[in-house]
């Protein structure tokens, strides 16, 4: 599908709006689980398991003919995107003891920054290698979260504060 630039305003508002709702989206869903007796391990992992499985969709957004019905799978996914994200902040003050939260957030973030760059270079690799066929970044796309909520849970079996001796 080609799309004329000029054409591209509202599906950039769309996108962009459903982003910040899955920003505030993805905070309520843990804190709500926590108000009603939920521990801060299940509220939030589950949070983020809701806000992964809401991205894997995003895989057929190379498919699909209509402008809309990408713009909405991709409006999905970057809502999802935020929410995942804002319950993985949250993760560093639920674990990481307060004079250190700006530093694990600080490296965490020049983590992302790099892999960004790496991964924008592997895209670009791929769709060399593909002829432009944009299906394997979108399943790489919907299945990232999963994957890095598996790594979480991996190495934070339950969210409790680190002890510093």
């Amino acid at each position: 599908m080609k799309v004329d630039p000029k054409e591209m305003g509202l599906p950039m508002v769309t996108i962009y709006t459903l982003a910040s709702v899955g920003s505030v989206g993805g905070g309520w869903i843990s804190s709500r689980l926590i108000k009603v007796g939920w521990t801060v391990n299940g509220a939030r992992k589950t949070a983020m398991l809701i806000c992964a499985l809401a991205v894997v969709p995003i895989i057929f957004a190379s498919r699909v003919a209509e402008l809309w019905t990408s713009v909405l799978l991709i409006g999905l996914a970057a809502a999802a995107h935020q929410g995942f994200s804002a319950n993985l902040f949250t993760l560093v003050s639920d674990t990481v003891p307060r004079k250190a939260i700006s530093s694990v957030v600080g490296i965490g973030g020049m983590a992302g920054a790099i892999g960004g760059m790496f991964i924008a270079k592997i895209v670009g690799y791929v769709l060399d290698a593909t002829g432009k066929n944009y299906l394997v970044p979108f399943l790489m796309a919907g299945f990232a979260y999963l994957i890095a909520l598996l790594l979480i849970h991996l190495l934070l079996p339950k969210l409790q504060p680190m002890k510093i001796q």
